[in-house]
């Protein structure tokens, strides 16, 4: 199995090629960028699989990078140990925080592990979604649901068993003849 596509981004040529070559011999796929924005671009074009950004870099530094970066894990880099940057960057979504001078072989398990929680964080966001989806279909629902039993004087059950029955005889599903019956009774109280 290919290893994954990293994007290393930093304005020191001898830092880049050390860490390209290094993890290119380590079986990754290596883009280089020697600035945040070459690396915004790269990102877009290619999108690796993740980035690992220096923090100080002249024009865009890999803080406003990491900013941009919204949808690429990424680990930073950086000369220094400063707490307030690694707070910083934590809070914007860093996987991780690497000290200089790196060790290729070391920086390979930080690599690994941040594409294996990149990868939770991606099944997370979608299962967030088909929550919220579910969620949101549900609400169309029950509102159609109380819309039919007010107009018709129905029970829950009785208004849930002609909404359902109005949907099979269209083959449509339930959410959908839900949310035209909203709107259309909207339409209506609007015209009142």
């Amino acid at each position: 199995m290919p290893k994954a596509r990293v994007l290393i981004a930093d304005d020191d040529r001898l830092v880049l090629a050390t860490l390209a070559n290094g993890l290119r011999n380590a079986g990754y796929t290596i883009l280089e960028a020697s600035d945040g924005k070459e690396a915004v671009r790269l990102c877009e074009k290619e999108q690796p699989d993740i980035t690992i950004l220096d923090i100080r870099m002249p024009g865009m530094d890999g803080v406003e990078t990491a900013r941009r970066l919204t949808e690429t894990p990424f680990l930073m880099l950086s000369a220094y140990g400063d707490e307030d940057l690694v707070e910083k960057t934590t809070n914007l979504g860093a996987l991780g925080y690497l000290v200089k001078p790196i060790d290729v072989e070391q920086i390979v398990p930080s690599i690994e592990a941040a594409l294996k929680r990149a990868e939770q964080i991606k099944k997370l966001k979608q299962s967030e979604h088909r929550l919220m989806s579910a969620l949101e279909q549900d609400q169309l629902i029950s509102t159609a649901i109380g819309v039919i039993m007010e107009k018709y004087h129905l029970s829950r059950d009785a208004a849930f068993e002609k909404l359902r029955h109005h949907a099979r005889s269209q083959r449509r599903k339930l959410v959908e003849i839900a949310d035209e019956y909203i709107k259309a009774t909207e339409t209506v109280n609007i015209d009142e």
